[in-house]
């Protein structure tokens, strides 16, 4: 009896390790990739406007400030792969360098707005009493106005610029991201290791950031991947309005107010062109973001 109930020693090279070695980025990538094919095809696109707007100065094939007599309402030619617009510049190296002001604007208003956003919303949930009653009182009035609205109020005060629009789309995404990551985080401070955290004398700063974070970076990186498209609309509308970026600077939404109604029988490519870009950044973005919802969120991750 004793016998079997002995345990068998094993050598330190006998020992199994029941779990295998942890996989590489590329092996995750792959993984991803076979579950989610469309969110893999979002992430390409969204990849390659990013290459391309990075390397604008050496892609295009002219310079985007560069006015041509000759070349105004240019059809599209070998020089002119998109043609030129009403001032004669090339459509095509503005479109690249567009790419630029609206992902640049995009993200930087995206990663201030939903950290801070975040951030504030797991303050909010962990303290609760009247620091969560004030926080949560500012967020509904800035939900109260409809975003676009909100923003060109905003930029009304401040005028254009692409800084401007930055702080206007933070101003935009960071209360629903608040009342987004409140939710959630209302949940994980209600847990067995937020309590022992309490117990053993841990600070609040340290909680916060150590252990209630951390559990929030799946609706973190949701958030992010679900509103950048978002943001990359709002901006173009804000130009396209003429509130947003100066027009002497390219962007995909200025291209689109320049080429409306007054050239889309003239120069359709005017207006084609950055709409065309426009649709397939958000697109891909939607895509990318509802494959990471899937993937990172634990209520659909068993489906």
């Amino acid at each position: 009896m004793f016998d079997r109930l002995r345990l068998r020693r094993t050598s330190p090279t006998q020992l199994e390790v029941p779990f295998g070695r942890p996989r590489g980025i590329l092996h995750q990538l792959k993984v991803f990739a076979k579950r989610k094919p469309l969110g893999a095809f979002g992430g390409l696109v969204l990849l390659a406007m990013v290459l391309i707007s990075v390397f604008a100065p050496v892609i295009s094939p002219h310079n985007p400030f560069d006015i041509s007599a000759k070349d105004i309402f240019a059809h599209p030619n070998s020089s002119m792969v998109l043609g030129g617009d009403s001032l004669g510049r090339d459509v095509l190296s503005r479109l690249f360098y567009g790419g630029r002001i609206s992902l640049y604007v995009g993200l930087v208003s995206i990663t201030l707005g939903i950290t801070i956003g975040s951030v504030l919303g797991a303050v909010s949930a962990y303290y609760g009493g009247k620091l969560d009653l004030i926080i949560q009182r500012f967020v509904d009035a800035f939900i109260a106005f409809p975003g676009i609205i909100l923003g060109l109020a905003i930029m009304s005060v401040l005028g254009s610029g692409v800084n401007n629009i930055v702080f206007a789309l933070f101003l935009v995404l960071a209360p629903s991201a608040i009342r987004t990551v409140r939710a959630q985080a209302m949940a994980v401070k209600e847990t067995e290791y937020i309590l022992a955290a309490r117990a053993v004398g841990a600070g609040d700063f340290r909680i916060i950031l150590r252990h209630m974070m951390p559990n929030l970076m799946s609706i973190f990186i949701i958030l992010f991947s679900l509103n950048l498209g978002y943001a990359i609309i709002v901006e173009s509308t804000l130009t396209f309005l003429g509130v947003g970026v100066p027009p002497d600077v390219p962007s995909w939404g200025g291209m689109l107010a320049e080429g409306g109604l007054g050239y889309i029988k003239d120069a359709p490519w005017l207006a084609i062109a950055p709409g065309v870009a426009l649709a397939m950044a958000v697109f891909s973005i939607n895509l990318l973001g509802d494959a990471l919802r899937d993937v990172l969120d634990p209520r659909l991750r068993g489906a």
